[in-house]
């Protein structure tokens, strides 16, 4: 018999772990992947929550802890760079595994590429569905029919774009924006500390990763503008323009992402489709439910992918129920995740001093309440030149006072 064709667009998280389940339900998989290769380097994510007993049943949850970032603990600065306090990152009670975004990728792809086909440097440009199957038109390829294809190509998803219609009608703005830049590995004293500055629509991380440590910048723009994702100028400009009044090692980070040649920048946005299904195709990941800030987008992609797969395995030949099934059960852990994404904004960004008091104040449980705002995807290229050497000599130099807030309070 058979088995049953499903494409998969997009070779990130989601897309080869749903490659290495539909492999074991007795489909055949094939991942397309407009990259010409998987990417490497970049930010961390942690892996927790469901994906965790679905790393263990895919045999990978040893190889992530051997690859597993030494970061145990953050550290909350006052405006002039002194500790508020530390928490700690690690706990027994709920087991997490902080590794790269690009380790965890190529962990899911090398479980997945015997089993499924890969097409790198390539992506689909037309979707045509009927009763039967989906033919498939790609931008280099030649055209194959499949008999479902799952887009887990992220929040700017070409299939959703192709089979539900434009992103403007699903994606909404938080109105904060996230940057990253790579560091050296001189850049942290501490390779198990997390720094954390926060002053009023200004948060300011440094995290030690593994190899390569990871400026991360959230903040709200006194001047919002419409984002254009090729104007690089325009980012450090606006990144240089939030920071200019902020202390600590501020001037040194922000110098870092001004010299990188392309630094990652985004607005942080959501992404809510009322259905996740149309005919024979489905969304997967962020391309049918991303919540910035929460940091647990890869976990959930793992998630969601061994769901949809055990859904088309239970209901065969029945897409429709295996899709109405899947999205049920996700729908369960994110949408209360999306309800209180706003309120989440604010606390993490706060908009005044008193909400940054407040903030601070909270109870100490920084894997429930904090989320990992270092999960945002890390810039191509070389680390940035950023040593702690540097850092000690600007600390020297930092004036006193309290640094102002970008807008109004409010």
């Amino acid at each position: 018999m058979k088995k049953p064709e499903v494409l998969i667009v997009g070779a990130g998280i989601a897309g080869p772990a749903l490659a290495y389940w539909l492999s074991q339900n007795g489909y055949r998989p094939t991942v397309v992947e407009h990259a010409r290769q998987l990417r490497s380097g970049g930010s961390a994510i942690v892996v927790k929550g469901p994906a965790i007993p679905v790393a263990e049943r895919m045999g990978i949850l040893p190889q992530l802890r051997e690859l597993a970032t030494r970061n145990r603990s953050l550290t909350l600065l006052d405006p002039d760079g002194r500790r508020i306090l530390q928490l700690p990152l690690t706990s027994d009670k709920a087991p997490t595994v902080e590794v790269t975004r690009a380790d965890l990728s190529e962990v899911l792809h090398r479980s997945a590429q015997t089993e499924a086909e890969f097409l790198f440097d390539d992506t689909v440009t037309a979707l045509d569905q009927d009763e039967g199957g989906v033919d498939v038109t790609f931008r280099r390829s030649a055209p194959r029919r499949f008999d479902l294809v799952v887009g887990a190509d992220g929040m700017h998803s070409t299939v959703r774009r192709l089979v539900f219609g434009p992103e403007r009608q699903f994606a909404s703005d938080l109105g904060l924006y996230g940057a990253t830049v790579p560091l050296e590995p001189d850049a942290v004293e501490d390779p198990t500390e997390m720094t954390m500055l926060t002053v009023p629509n200004r948060m300011l991380v440094v995290h030690p990763s593994r190899t390569t440590p990871l400026a991360i910048f959230t903040f709200r723009a006194a001047r919002p503008t419409p984002h254009d994702r090729k104007n690089i100028a325009l980012h450090k400009q606006t990144v240089a323009d939030a920071y200019a009044d902020v202390r600590w090692r501020a001037p040194e980070l922000v110098a870092a992402f001004l010299d990188h040649p392309a630094p990652f920048f985004a607005p942080l946005t959501t992404v809510r489709v009322p259905s996740w299904s149309r005919g024979r195709v489905v969304l997967l990941g962020d391309a049918a439910a991303a919540t910035a800030l929460l940091g647990d987008g890869s976990s959930m992609a793992m998630a969601g992918a061994y769901a949809l797969a055990e859904e088309l395995a239970a209901h065969p030949g029945d897409h429709d129920r295996a899709f109405a099934a899947y999205e049920s059960r996700l729908r369960r852990e994110v949408g209360p995740r999306q309800r209180r994404v706003g309120l989440l904004s604010r606390l993490m960004v706060p908009r005044t001093r008193p909400g940054l008091a407040m903030r601070n104040a909270m109870p100490r449980r920084p894997r429930s309440l904090l989320p990992t705002w270092w999960s945002w995807p890390a810039p191509w290229g070389r680390p940035a030149r950023c040593t702690a050497r540097r850092r000690r000599r600007e600390r020297q130099t930092l004036h006193a006072g309290t640094a102002g807030g970008v807008l109004p309070p409010t």
